[in-house]
């Protein structure tokens, strides 16, 4: 028989066993970044589409081709998120919040790309925003907490790349001689290379297929200003300190308007061509751009899915710590309050919701992997004790209920 529906293309189903692992990796971040002194936020699923146009920028590839974008009932123009962080400074000007701030949240973005490996449609991201901190030791800091939530996950092989892109002035001087040098290859450059030039000429040296052949394009360097460049040795004299690896690319530009000096990367192997894990910046003019006063910020990213995908993670769903097998209609009821009792005392416990013969019961118990079954019958209900077998040794004992709820 043929399935009516299926998921959309560039989604995926999260499976118990799954939901384990993802639960299991956000309760260790959890713990780091209270360590920080990090809160934790939620902001809603969808944002009016200005925001993000404003935030991410115009001629970026998001807002351009990636947006899932919709008119609600009363004609408002809505987005689903495509990033974190414009949502969380949106909320934090909202609530009237006092900087500095630290933030983080666990939630799902979406974009509409091209599905491929560690590549999907709607997919889940850990970030942090750290709100109201302009010194280099927040950049510095921000990136220590990316690698130690990356090591705390299991991954033992990164690669840091990090540049700086300067303020708003560094980059329009640089822009104009980029676009310059561009012009005199627009030729060489694939499609969206020629529509970038203009609008987002940056990008181009990010891209893969035309990145590669301009090795000799104008180094970013050579055109921050001496703040610009005093910040980015601070952050890194600070690495240093802390014995942080990292190499300089100075083709690393990020693909967010609203990014200012710092830029990192964290990659690894195993995810093909999206081999970035966790990714973020500084980005200290968006909280003006969205309405509020000049506020330095900076953030981070990382990819759920891809973490998972890297790291080659797997662990087992909750399984019961008992299951009841039950003969009769009187042993049926007294395994019903038992479950009851069991639960409200904090411990797993399942029965066959289904009426089936013992040994099914016991072929039911031992597919779903519980660790103790608990047998109900005659003999148990007579002397007011239940059996209790250890599904992998198969020892058995005779216990009163009460017996039973100490031993948790």
């Amino acid at each position: 028989m043929a399935l009516k529906y299926k998921k959309i293309k560039g989604t995926r189903d999260i499976l118990p066993a799954e939901s384990e692992v993802r639960e299991q990796l956000w309760q260790k971040a959890r713990k780091i970044l209270m360590r920080y002194g990090y809160g934790f936020i939620t902001t809603p699923t969808f944002e009016a589409t200005e925001l993000f146009v404003r935030s991410v920028g115009e001629a970026t590839d998001i807002v351009e081709k990636e947006m899932y974008t919709f008119t609600d009932r009363g004609g408002r123009s809505l987005t689903l998120r495509p990033e974190g962080t414009a949502g969380v400074v949106r909320a934090y000007l909202e609530n009237h919040m006092i900087p500095p701030v630290k933030l983080a949240y666990y939630e799902n973005v979406f974009r509409a790309e091209r599905p491929q490996k560690g590549r999907l449609r709607e997919f889940w991201q850990i970030g942090v925003e750290f709100i109201g901190a302009g010194d280099p030791l927040a950049d510095a800091e921000t990136i220590e907490l990316g690698l130690t939530l990356l090591k705390e996950f299991g991954f033992k092989e990164l690669k840091l790349e990090l540049n700086s892109i300067g303020t708003v002035e560094d980059r329009q001087r640089y822009r104009n001689v980029l676009i310059e040098y561009l012009e005199k290859r627009k030729d060489e450059l694939c499609g969206d290379c020629q529509r970038r030039l203009y609008r987002n000429p940056l990008r181009v040296l990010d891209c893969k297929i035309d990145g590669p052949k301009l090795k000799d394009a104008p180094n970013i360097m050579d055109y921050l200003s001496e703040y610009s460049r005093r910040h980015f040795d601070t952050v890194l004299e600070y690495l240093e300190l802390w014995g942080i690896d990292y190499e300089i690319n100075n083709r690393l530009v990020r693909g967010l308007d609203y990014y200012t000096h710092t830029v990192f990367e964290f990659k690894t192997a195993g995810l093909g061509a999206q081999n970035t894990v966790l990714a973020g910046g500084r980005y200290d003019g968006l909280v003006e751009e969205l309405g509020g006063p000049p506020t330095p910020a900076v953030g981070f990213a990382l990819g759920v899915e891809r973490v998972i995908l890297a790291l080659n993670l797997d662990a087992q769903p909750p399984k019961p710590e008992y299951f009841v097998v039950t003969h009769g209609d009187e042993a049926r009821k007294f395994a019903v309050e038992l479950i009851r009792q069991l639960r409200a005392e904090g411990i797993s416990a399942d029965m066959s919701h289904n009426p089936k013969s013992m040994k099914a019961q016991m072929k039911l118990a031992n597919r779903i992997g519980s660790r103790y079954t608990i047998i109900i019958g005659e003999d148990e209900l007579s002397s007011q004790k239940v059996k209790v077998r250890d599904m992998e040794s198969g020892e058995e004992k005779l216990l009163s209920v009460g017996e039973l709820l100490k031993l948790g």
